[in-house]
């Protein structure tokens, strides 16, 4: 395909922005959203979700819109909108269907449409196609033309970007496969794999996180046996980490978009084929309930008086600006519930967010604030893993407790009075 192909990416999140960027390097690119607040942000260069710097934004060729019309008259779309869970834990499409509505009425003869969203097989062809086919009224496999390839952006990371990382791509016929294969390897220097047919990508992609959600789902479980026998699960995972192929996951609150979302469309699958999935869900049933496991041990070592609490960190993992699916809160709330007054500190989320999401009102600074009975290190961000002894014991009561949940002050020493708890 000649650099000279127009290519608009729907969906301008932490996944379609990245990529866009990259594309627009090689290929004219315009990207749409559906959000009007973050196009505006995104033409005055500002990235909320800290994925890319205004420096690139400024210099970057391709335009924003938020208008659908916009994007009419281009030739690849790239679907990269959000797959959530509903309350049920059951597949929300809500996103695609509403991008499949949106491209099927702009959709022209031999348009191509990639689907980059975390799906379980046969979305792709049996939904999406349809889909598309109805807003359009033209025909799938004859008129336009659907790919998938399985986005892999890890947030926060700044060594596996979407121009490094391997692109699994496969298209409805092979030259379509060939086009998109052509189009990836472009823009990345990981390579691209072609898989054996459109199902076959989507089934690669929902397992990634799965198989990541079930290894930490055991280390968690090992960190509930250690704590019944007095072990530190970060002494013994060090241990067995001298071995040359131990996995080195580690335990902790597992929330965010991918780890904790897309299992459930793994499981609604098996389901919807009369399979009960048993070690999928076992996973998750360890990892959803590891907020509850927390807030009780830190009860207990609090002796189960009412405390003043804080906790460090709310968004769903370390250096992101991200509070989707953030288990940070549910331990909040567990904490509340078992009558503990908690306040909540973190660098990295936005305030606004924090209190619209969940009624959680952030502290801005920890500067000239009263001394706590306990604090809760739930999130490895950069700023608090730096934190020295005499930082710990500024937050302190004098007896206070250091609930370590990702083991990062372990090598500081504290006073004899001071608690310790680690996951």
């Amino acid at each position: 395909m000649a650099a000279s192909e127009k290519i608009a990416v729907v969906g301008l999140g932490y996944v379609g922005l990245p990529l866009a960027l990259a594309l627009s390097r090689y290929y004219q690119v315009i990207g749409f959203d559906i959000s009007s607040a973050r196009i505006d942000a995104l033409k005055k260069f500002d990235d909320r979700s800290g994925e890319v710097e205004a420096a690139t934004l400024r210099s970057c060729t391709m335009s924003f819109t938020d208008n659908i019309a916009d994007i009419a008259g281009n030739d690849v779309f790239i679907v990269t909108v959000p797959t959530p869970v509903d309350d049920e834990n059951k597949p929300d499409l809500g996103a695609m269907i509403a991008a499949c509505a949106g491209l099927g009425r702009i959709l022209q003869p031999q348009n191509i449409v990639v689907f980059e969203s975390t799906v379980y097989p046969g979305i792709t062809e049996d939904f999406c196609g349809p889909a598309l086919e109805a807003a359009s009224g033209l025909i799938c496999g004859e008129d336009f033309f659907i790919g998938y390839s399985p986005e892999r952006i890890n947030p926060g990371d700044r060594e596996y970007t979407v121009d490094k990382i391997t692109k699994v791509v496969s298209g409805q016929t092979p030259e379509i496969t060939e086009k998109l294969a052509e189009i990836y390897a472009t823009v990345t220097s990981g390579g691209v794999f072609i898989a054996k047919n459109i199902k076959t990508a989507e089934a690669a992609k929902v397992i990634e996180n799965a198989q990541r959600d079930i290894n930490i789902a055991f280390v968690n479980e090992l960190a509930m046996i250690c704590d019944k026998i007095g072990l530190k699960t970060h002494d013994v995972l060090e241990a067995a980490g001298t071995k040359w192929n131990f996995l080195p996951f580690t335990p902790g609150l597992v929330g965010g978009h991918c780890i904790g979302v897309d299992p459930y469309y793994l499981a609604h699958l098996s389901r919807s084929l009369g399979h009960e999935p048993e070690v999928i869900l076992a996973g998750r049933r360890i990892n959803e309930g590891m907020a509850k496991f927390i807030a009780e041990s830190i009860h207990k070592k609090l002796n189960k008086a009412p405390s003043r609490i804080l906790v460090l960190g709310l968004t769903f993992k370390e250096n992101v600006p991200d509070l989707r699916n953030s288990k940070s809160a549910n331990l909040v709330r567990e904490l509340i519930a078992l009558g503990h007054a908690v306040d909540v500190h973190d660098p990295c989320a936005n305030q606004k967010e924090a209190q619209i999401e969940y009624g959680i009102d952030l502290y801005s600074t920890l500067n000239q604030i009263n001394p706590f009975d306990c604090i809760v290190g739930a999130v490895r961000h950069e700023a608090y893993a730096d934190f020295t002894q005499e930082t710990l014991s500024s937050l302190l009561k004098s007896n206070g407790l250091v609930a370590d949940l990702k083991g990062m002050w372990r090598a500081i020493e504290m006073p004899d009075a001071i608690g310790r708890w680690n996951l």
